[in-house]
């Protein structure tokens, strides 16, 4: 079970909307509906989304194609953040909307790191 940093666990209302966030973000990026500019949205891949106990706030794990310039890309879609939040608001019908913050996923650089440990010690 997926926990939060207060080792309490995620409710399955949490979890389901983070992934319909999820989702909808993807398409979003993918069909570039946001129109950021400096940035080809295409190449991001959002691999999680961590939604707050209110549903007000989601924190988007993000990471763009190759792994290459992560902080800059979260820095322009953190900069853009009202576009996205105005394209995702026309995909998801919510009560509230919640306000997408991004963050750069370090878990495939995490992973690799222990995998290079592992083979290591073969």
């Amino acid at each position: 079970m997926i926990k939060q940093n207060n080792n309490i666990p995620f409710s399955q209302r949490q979890l389901r909307v983070g992934e319909l966030i999820k989702q909808s973000l993807g398409q979003i990026f993918l069909r570039d509906e946001a129109k950021v500019p400096i940035l080809e949205t295409k190449n991001i891949t959002v691999t999680e989304v961590r939604m707050s106990a209110d549903l007000k706030s989601a924190r988007a794990y993000v990471i763009p194609l190759g792994g290459k310039n992560t902080d800059r890309a979260v820095d322009i879609l953190t900069e853009f953040s009202h576009l996205i939040r105005k394209a995702l608001s026309k995909k998801v019908d919510m009560k509230f909307l919640p306000k997408v913050s991004f963050v750069s996923d370090k878990s495939f650089d995490y992973a690799e790191k222990i995998e290079k440990l592992i083979q290591k010690n073969k």
